[in-house]
């Protein structure tokens, strides 16, 4: 090696303890020098790029003179026969070191990835980096089934891309609740660096590099929230990094962007348009400026066609157009959609996900808890009735149907959304808010949309739920001394039943005992209790650990809770000791809201999980499943849990029984739902807001059975869409040789 002569462009040389391949070579300008050279010792500026793994094709620039430990590795001769030839093993070894090492941009046959990542992967795994390498330009929509290993697909594409120089500047958007799993599955599984851009990213930044620095620019692996990056200094910033005018450059400005759970950044659906949201907005402002896209999520299609070809828009607008029916097949070249059911065993002939069973936990509500769910209804019923304009009418659906979420899942849920409607309907009252001054139909819409996006942070989902109370609570005509009554009542019975267990957390502990505990021992099963709201979530919390199930102290927590806008460490941390062997970690039950159910690995030691309430939402029933019921799963069975009333099981069988009470006929009809969403898991974008709707009519009383029929017809445009005439069994055999 030598550290005196000058590089030549092509050359290999050591800079700051690590090699790099020479690109450029120029004589230094005035504004490039740091120091002062003679004219006989002229300054050169040197362009490097990285071969190192972790950090492949990074570029640095360097003034080659005044670089301290700089070296060049010369160009070797071949070695002397003088001193023996190598073995036939050993130059067998050396041909296969090159052959494995180098890249072939031509041979799109020929695989690095795989065997260079850090995973045992599966082999329906590289359908999609198949296609990616044969694409001249990346625009992929992986839409395989939860659990399936998205995140590894993508990972496989992101590395082979730039082990053939296609691509270096990458981007991932994702909830931000995934943004240090990406991190750290990207870096551990692919040996590939990323950054995460957020708030504190951007303070440290501003310390270290001055007020002005543009932190989309300080690395080319980022990545960043989708909640993030829609504020408007984050994409101030952003459009700081792209051309002046705004419009796409040749060649792209960046290279890969990765977008997970993308759904989340689909228009809202609905009607005849798609209605940009903010994240929408934030999309289309940076999709024209990537050379290569890939998309991922498990329901791409949310019902409506309107949102699913705006959705496909972003991903290739040269296929694609929003508002046009897609065709098949330029839809079949960008989308890769596998459902578990669908796959062929394993080559040992075992099942390559598990056995998933719904379990029903019979509950025997007491006369109370039926008395206050007969009491909403009526007051539910009186509210509706006596609704004087089409505003009040759609605000009164609202409140009502928000009120008896909370009811189905804790009474203290239901007690802080109830005492805000009062408020809000005595405060409206008090100040003698005129007709003129009520907010209008829009207003209310749009904020009733708004609470209906989902949400990372609980904090600021329960911040937008109050304030589209407090608005749509506004709207309501003065209660009757009737209705004050039943309120009254509604409200008393909460704050009493808040001090205690009801009749589900009974069943609930009752459970833990018999199933984690039995006799007082703990075992080394493990659970996980999914809820809506973060008030039920608190609740739970304290009355498990009055049991005795949160024993121990802050290293040796039998008890654990992950919720939206939970500091990043601790619900790593949180992460880290469910996925740990139970002899290393005590933790047996863990409590999780709904923004906890994206994305979250939680498959290594538990494969029970319960819905304290049956959420509404098919596809966020499926989301909270697939965290068990996923790639990676070890037991042969995974166990779903749901409450349903006492006697469940043989109403069900006696078709012409009828349900005792208005409590349980509700309940049993969410059974149902939930029972049909197990059974139409393949087509959930089409039925599933079927399903939701007929679940909130059933809710207000207007209707009593769950009609899905005419629907799944409605569906089979849809399904035929999504489902491709596919030989399954062969395509795996060719990836698997």
């Amino acid at each position: 090696m030598s550290s005196m002569l000058l590089p030549d462009q092509g050359q290999i040389v050591e800079v700051r303890q690590r090699r790099y391949i020479v690109t450029d070579v120029k004589q230094a300008t005035l504004t490039d020098r740091v120091s002062e050279g003679s004219e006989n010792d002229p300054e050169h500026l040197i362009t490097l790029s990285s071969i190192e793994d972790d950090a492949l094709g990074e570029e640095l620039q360097v003034v080659w003179q005044i670089e301290v430990g700089r070296c060049i590795y010369e160009k070797v001769n071949l070695p002397s026969p003088m001193n023996g030839f190598d073995l036939p093993e050993r130059l067998d070894a050396f041909l296969d070191a090159v052959r494995w090492g180098a890249a072939s941009l031509a041979d799109v046959r020929m695989l690095q990835a795989p065997f260079r990542s850090g995973i045992v992967i599966e082999d329906y795994q590289l359908d999609p980096l198949i296609r990616a390498v044969q694409m001249p330009r990346v625009n992929l929509l992986i839409a395989d089934d939860v659990g399936m290993g998205k995140t590894i697909e993508c990972g496989l594409i992101c590395q082979e891309l730039m082990l053939r120089h296609r691509v270096r500047r990458v981007l991932v958007v994702c909830p931000s609740s995934m943004q240090v799993q990406w991190r750290d599955e990207m870096r551990d599984k692919f040996g590939l660096e990323f950054r995460i851009v957020d708030s504190n990213l951007m303070r440290d930044l501003r310390r270290k590099r001055g007020l002005h620095v543009n932190p989309w620019s300080h690395f080319p692996r980022l990545i960043t929230s989708i909640d993030f990056l829609k504020r408007d200094r984050p994409m101030r910033l952003f459009r700081e990094t792209l051309p002046p005018d705004g419009q796409p450059a040749y060649p792209r400005t960046l290279d890969l962007l990765v977008v997970d759970e993308a759904h989340n950044v689909a228009p809202a659906g609905g009607g005849k348009y798609a209605t940009d949201s903010l994240r929408t907005a934030a999309m289309r402002t940076l999709v024209p400026h990537f050379e290569h896209k890939v998309f991922m999520s498990a329901t791409p299609h949310n019902g409506y066609p309107e949102s699913f070809t705006a959705l496909l828009e972003l991903i290739d607008n040269q296929r694609f157009a929003r508002g046009v029916a897609p065709d098949r097949d330029q839809l079949n070249a960008v989308m890769v959609r596998r459902l578990k059911s669908e796959l062929p065993p394993k080559w040992d002939g075992t099942p390559r996900f598990p056995k998933r069973i719904l379990i029903p936990l019979e509950v025997e509500y007491t006369e109370a808890e039926r008395r206050a769910h007969a009491l909403l209804q009526a007051y539910s019923k009186k509210r509706q009735a006596n609704a004087h304009d089409n505003l009040e009418r759609y605000a009164t659906e609202f409140v009502l149907k928000l009120l008896k979420k909370r009811l189905f899942s804790s009474p203290a849920a239901f007690a802080s959304t109830l005492a805000q409607h009062l408020e809000s309907i005595r405060s409206a009252r008090r100040r003698g808010m005129a007709l003129g001054l009520k907010p209008s139909l829009t207003v209310l819409q749009r904020q009733v949309v708004e609470n209906e996006e989902e949400f990372a942070d609980d904090e600021e989902y329960e911040e937008v739920t109050g304030e589209t109370v407090d608005t749509a609570s506004h709207l309501f005509h003065a209660l009757t001394s009737e209705e004050k009554q039943m309120v009254t009542d509604l409200s008393a019975w909460a704050r009493d039943a808040t001090a205690r267990p009801d009749s589900k957390a009974q069943v609930l502990i009752q459970w833990l005992h018999n199933n984690l505990k039995p006799g007082g021992v703990w075992t080394d099963r493990r659970v996980i209790i999914f809820t809506e709201y973060r008030a039920t979530q608190k609740w739970l919390q304290t009355l498990l650990a009055q049991e005795g199930l949160a024993e121990g102290k802050e290293d040796g927590r039998r008890l654990l809770i992950l919720y939206g806008g939970m500091p990043s460490d601790q619900r790593e941390a949180v992460k880290a000791a469910f996925q740990t062997d139970p002899s290393d970690a005590p933790v047996r039950i863990l409590l999780a809201t709904d923004a906890a159910s994206e994305g979250i690995n939680l498959q290594n030691h538990c494969a029970r999980l319960i819905h304290f309430e049956i959420a509404w939402n098919p596809s966020r029933l499926e989301q909270r499943n697939g965290r068990v019921d996923r790639h990676g799963q070890r037991e042969k069975e995974v166990h779903v849990h749901h409450f349903v009333t006492a006697g469940y099981a043989k109403r069900m069988k006696d078709s012409g029984a009828v349900a005792p009470s208005a409590l349980e006929a509700d309940l049993e009809f969410l059974m149902r739902a939930v029972q049909k969403v197990e059974n139409i898991r393949h087509d959930l974008g089409k039925v599933g807001p079927v399903i939701a709707s007929q679940v909130e009519e059933a809710m207000l009383g207007h209707r009593t059975r769950l009609d899905t029929e005419s629907a799944e017809r409605g569906a089979e445009p849809v399904r035929r869409l999504l489902t491709f005439q596919r030989k399954l069994d062969e395509q795996i055999t060719r990836f698997r040789e």
